[in-house]
């Protein structure tokens, strides 16, 4: 943590929303440490050797090389970067929990998502719920690849609703072991994990409770594995249901408190996310960098296919929004770093500062989840469509690209979960009174009900006119939000449709801010021609974010105000979605994608 991060400069998470962030107090990929550039080489290089040269084994579905690329990662300890030292990990930070995620996910997915359900799902469980005992026997070996971890959590009939699981935990007579029965699927990791964490219910408990069961295949203790899964993408994931039958957990593996697995499973839920973005993060760049290199090599009318509009387009928006999400992770990550650290200088323990500091940014957390997700399966389907017909054969790496993102639309809590948990939580946290919502959305109000200012700003300095706009959209959130509470109360969360379109516009206003914040603070110390491009993607960004905000704010205002509310809203949403000095947005995706064609890569 800087000299200059303060507890009072932090930003508490949703308060981006009702203040304002300054360029200097985000952190930038271009921020990393020594130590962290070492690290981030290190995997690529991990990546470079181990896993892409042998991509087509991973699409074969060879089960076996995913345990072995697995276990190599272990011996450079890279499952353990997020353990503590105490526990045989590395005990580094969590940008650079963040960075190892994102470098070493982008050679197949089937790897990256047993690296993921491993090292978060799989690990972090014990790591943050623990008992101290129950930390020093089972992490080390976690945190070293000697033994792989599980998550059961979903059931047939408990996906979303995970709280509405069947499987039931039942003391035995003598008080030493509970005994586990029911069904868990889709679990990944299941064909080679020795460490299962499953989440059970004993007698009629509310929640859910969590246990530690030790597995061993020679005697599998009432487990029965089912067949691997055949699925669309990460096809070398092992993916598997997971049956219990009178299986025997000591009652000293239950994982914190009974009835506190609801809890651990959703604050769990809150790193996946942020972990699940930067996981998308270098799959992109890869993609654009394979789509750019084709569009340099392939000729039609005796032209190379990047030298018409209708492909610059396409790679000019691909590098936008991978930008745009690398921008918005590592600000949230090192936010959440940030907040760790304080909580641990207040007296915290590690645990407790973790998870508090992670939970602080849930909001941010379903944010990312969502638009980088999005991204990544708009990057690899645009990717397929630069290379045509052979974007559709396996013989080129668009077409597993698309299959492998697919996913990361509906683990870690579906998009539409996200979505509506964005809007939920940051509503609860401004009843709370952490986040203030409800005088700026007066001033909002009154603002409606004024005369608009009719004078010409001084747009001259970079990126004022954004920041105004920025400034403006939200405005349109504390608008159609604070119509809707107001009018639906508690009920909110019955109009989901509305949520939706709520959380739309709160998403693209964390995206865009982020991109304009990072290429403000890179434009000060760099200069602003060093940044041009760069500068480019801010004003790209904003420009499509304003679009998808006008209309999630206009299908809002149009389904729950009428007349002359409608009326004045709709006025509203017009002068708060207005540029002074609209951008030449050709110009601006000309200009990106001649870096990428001179570059021949993703180069940002």
């Amino acid at each position: 943590m800087s000299e200059l991060t303060t507890k009072a400069d932090i930003l508490r998470g949703g308060q981006f929303l009702v203040k304002e962030t300054n360029c200097e107090d985000i952190f930038t990929p271009e921020d990393f440490s020594e130590e962290q550039t070492m690290m981030k080489d290190a995997v690529i290089e991990f990546n470079d050797r181990e896993i892409i040269p042998h991509k087509h084994r991973f699409e074969a579905k060879d089960y076996a090389l995913t345990e072995e690329t697995m276990r190599k990662a272990g011996e450079l300890g890279f499952l353990g970067v997020a353990v503590p030292e105490a526990y045989g990990g590395l005990g580094m930070s969590f940008v650079s929990t963040m960075l190892t995620c994102d470098y070493i996910s982008s050679g197949t997915g089937s790897f990256s998502t047993a690296f993921g359900a491993h090292t978060g799902i799989g690990t972090m469980p014990i790591t943050l719920y623990g008992t101290e005992e129950q930390k020093q026997k089972f992490v080390p070996a976690l945190a070293t690849g000697e033994r792989f971890g599980a998550y059961c959590l979903t059931e047939p009939g408990a996906g979303s609703d995970a709280n509405s699981g069947k499987t039931t935990a039942e003391l035995t007579e003598d008080g030493k072991h509970y005994k586990i029965n029911g069904q868990k699927m889709w679990i990944s990791n299941a064909g080679f994990a020795e460490v299962f964490i499953v989440f059970a219910r004993i007698e009629n408990d509310k929640n859910i409770t969590g246990f530690i069961l030790e597995y061993d295949k020679n005697n599998p203790n009432g487990v029965t594995l089912g067949e691997e899964e055949h699925k669309l993408g990460i096809r070398a994931s092992s993916t598997r249901q997971v049956f219990f039958n009178d299986t025997l957990i000591p009652v000293e593996n239950m994982l914190s408190e009974r009835g506190g697995g609801f809890k651990i499973a959703m604050n769990a839920l809150n790193v996946g996310r942020i972990k699940l973005a930067a996981a998308c993060l270098d799959s992109q760049r890869r993609i654009i960098t394979e789509a750019v290199k084709y569009a340099n090599e392939r000729k039609q009318f005796k032209t190379p296919i990047g030298e018409f509009g209708a492909i610059k387009a396409k790679l000019a928006e691909m590098a936008t929004s991978a930008y745009a999400g690398e921008s918005a992770s590592y600000r949230a990550a090192k936010n959440i770093e940030d907040r760790i650290a304080i909580r641990e200088s207040e007296g915290n323990t590690h645990q407790e500062a973790e998870l508090k500091g992670v939970e602080e940014y849930a909001i941010e957390c379903s944010i990312l989840k969502v638009a980088v997700s999005e991204d990544v399966q708009n990057c690899a389907d645009e990717g397929i469509q630069v290379f045509g017909g052979m974007g559709f054969s396996e013989e080129t790496p668009m077409e597993s690209a698309w299959r492998d993102a697919r996913i990361a639309r509906i683990y870690e809590g579906t998009n539409e979960i996200n979505r509506m948990l964005s809007v939920g939580m940051l509503v609860k946290k401004a009843m709370k009174g952490h986040v203030d919502l409800l005088n700026p959305a007066m001033k909002v109000a009154d603002e409606l009900m004024g005369i608009p200012s009719f004078d010409t700003p001084d747009f001259s300095e970079l990126f004022s006119e954004e920041k105004a706009i920025l400034g403006k959209l939200k405005k349109v959130f504390l608008m159609v939000a604070g119509s809707a509470i107001q009018k639906f109360g508690p009920d909110l969360e019955k109009h989901q449709q509305l949520l939706t379109a709520a959380s739309d516009i709160l998403i693209e206003i964390y995206m865009a801010e982020s991109t304009i914040l990072r290429t403000e603070k890179n434009a000060k110390r760099f200069g602003e021609d060093a940044q041009k491009e760069q500068i480019a993607m801010a004003k790209l960004y904003l420009y499509n974010a304003v679009d998808i905000i006008s209309n999630s704010a206009k299908e809002g205002i149009i389904s729950f105000a009428e007349g002359d509310e409608q009326r004045m809203m709709l006025m509203g949403l017009k002068r708060f979605t207005k540029y002074t000095n609209y951008p030449n947005v050709v110009a601006l995706r000309n200009t990106i994608a001649e870096k990428l064609k001179a570059e021949n890569k993703y180069c940002f």
